[in-house]
């Protein structure tokens, strides 16, 4: 219960001060990312949260805008069309290389490396949703794709990581990211969840700076 309750007055703080220190950045994104490519400029991709609870997550947009039969949709409809490299995505952990991924920007592979495109996530925060330090949020096809994947054994791993709130920063990102496979990653989620420590969320906020410095 203190946990909690402590955790959840760090979240609010750390929200309040990222919000006024990066002040500058909510100014100078949305201006580039119109000037990069049409479309807005921030992104709501539908997550699994804590206890299996679903949010929409705040996000720059870093992918581009696609017509599919004369209509505009996000680069998330551009798999039904392109089936193969959908495959490749899955079976590569879902994730590709930032430059053989058609859909990401310009101005969004640079989002990416940096992970700016997560700070609109400081309202997540606020709204109780997300936590500045969690596991990975997931998407739903991703979770159901590792239980065919991996059979029975991961999915008391999943649900163990699904009982912390998802956060902006976590142990996945501070410890390879993308290079850990996908089994890997949740387990390092699950392993953060069991633990319910103030001084590991200090930890991994104090190595989070260089894990994005190390990306640029």
């Amino acid at each position: 219960m203190f946990y909690d309750f402590l955790k959840r007055i760090i979240d609010i703080l750390s929200a309040i001060i990222l919000g006024i220190l990066f002040l500058p950045i909510w100014i100078i994104i949305p201006i580039l990312l119109k000037i990069d490519s049409p479309g807005p400029v921030l992104y709501l991709p539908e997550r699994v949260g804590q206890n299996g609870k679903k949010f929409g997550m705040y996000k720059f947009r870093s992918m581009k805008m696609f017509e599919v039969d004369g209509e505009v949709v996000h680069a998330v409809e551009f798999w039904q069309h392109n089936p193969k490299l959908f495959e490749k995505y899955k079976k590569n952990g879902w994730k590709l290389e930032l430059d053989e991924d058609p859909r990401i920007t310009k101005l969004g592979k640079v989002l990416r490396q940096t992970s700016i495109d997560e700070m609109p996530q400081v309202i997540n925060v606020f709204r109780g949703e997300m936590s500045l330090v969690g596991p990975r949020a997931y998407v739903e096809p991703e979770l159901k794709d590792a239980e065919k994947r991996y059979g029975k054994t991961i999915t008391s791993v999943i649900q163990e990581s699904l009982s912390a709130k998802p956060g902006i920063t976590g142990p996945w990102q501070v410890s390879g990211r993308n290079e850990i496979p996908w089994n890997q990653r949740v387990a390092i989620d699950a392993d953060y969840a069991k633990r319910r420590s103030i001084l590991y969320d200090i930890y991994i906020i104090l190595k989070t700076p260089f894990a994005m410095i190390s990306k640029w």
